[in-house]
């Protein structure tokens, strides 16, 4: 019996890509460098916002000084635009009133970072009780690493691994549940 589901946030529960695309576009703009279309994003999210900013910026500028300029505009300016245009996907909401009614317990294991996590489950999905609201942080390290899953479920008394399934939209995700040794969907 299934007690726990463990949610991806962005392009699982949440169509986040647009606000995500105007982000990195303002910061590639900020630093000098010609934006990216909104289909390129599709391969450029999942991985991280360190990740996202190698992907964006022009080859021969990718070093981590550019990466973190990058992440010093990114992110004001995210925080301020999280909500322009994302909105849970369709029938995201339903799902988790029945998940709830049923009591399975949900959380979050995002690669988004922390702040941004959080700020966006608490203004779209913010009446519901997360076991975990888990995003990139400073020294840990990103998934596929399975640390953040066994975190959450460290967070659930007696909880095993057969009860637990682990949902998300890339093959990130996919393989983060594989290294954790629980149930994926995709």
């Amino acid at each position: 019996m299934i007690k726990l589901i463990i949610f991806d946030l962005d392009g699982t529960l949440l169509d986040t890509r647009e606000d995500i695309a105007g982000a990195c576009n303002h910061a590639l703009k900020m630093c000098g460098f010609p934006e990216r279309a909104l289909d390129e994003y599709n391969m450029l999210v999942g991985r991280g916002i360190y990740n996202l900013f190698r992907g964006a910026l022009p080859a021969e500028n990718r070093s981590e000084e550019m990466v973190l300029k990058m992440k010093s505009h990114f992110v004001p300016y995210y925080n301020s635009h999280i909500c322009d245009k994302t909105k849970p996907y369709p029938g995201i909401i339903e799902m988790l009133d029945t998940l709830k009614a049923k009591g399975i317990a949900f959380a979050i294991a995002s690669n988004k970072y922390q702040e941004g996590t959080e700020i966006l489950v608490e203004k779209l999905l913010g009446r519901y009780d997360f076991v975990r609201i888990l995003g990139q942080r400073d020294n840990k390290p990103i998934k596929p690493d399975p640390e953040i899953i066994n975190e959450i479920m460290s967070a659930v008394p007696g909880i095993k691994a057969e009860e637990v399934i682990y949902c998300g939209d890339s093959d990130v995700d996919m393989q983060t549940g594989i290294n954790a040794g629980i149930k994926t969907i995709g």
